[in-house]
């Protein structure tokens, strides 16, 4: 199983939110303060599937103006 947190800007205060709890893959999402604007956990049963969870469905939300990925080393 692959794990990441994905840090994410945001260009507006779209309902961002709900559309990122909706990918199944996405275990949870919380609005934060910094550089950033939100962070989020996911889940996956591999690195093919992570990147494709983010480039794929995270990046394309409307709204989502650039992301970095931080992948969990066991």
């Amino acid at each position: 199983m692959s794990k990441a947190y994905v840090l994410i800007n945001v260009e507006r205060d779209l309902d961002i939110t709900s559309r990122l709890k909706k990918i199944p893959e996405v275990k949870e999402v919380y609005r934060i303060y910094g550089i950033y604007d939100m962070i989020v956990k996911v889940e996956t049963k591999d690195m093919k599937d992570l990147r494709k969870v983010v480039i794929e469905r995270i990046r394309r939300i409307n709204g989502v103006r650039s992301t970095m990925t931080l992948v969990v080393v066991s």
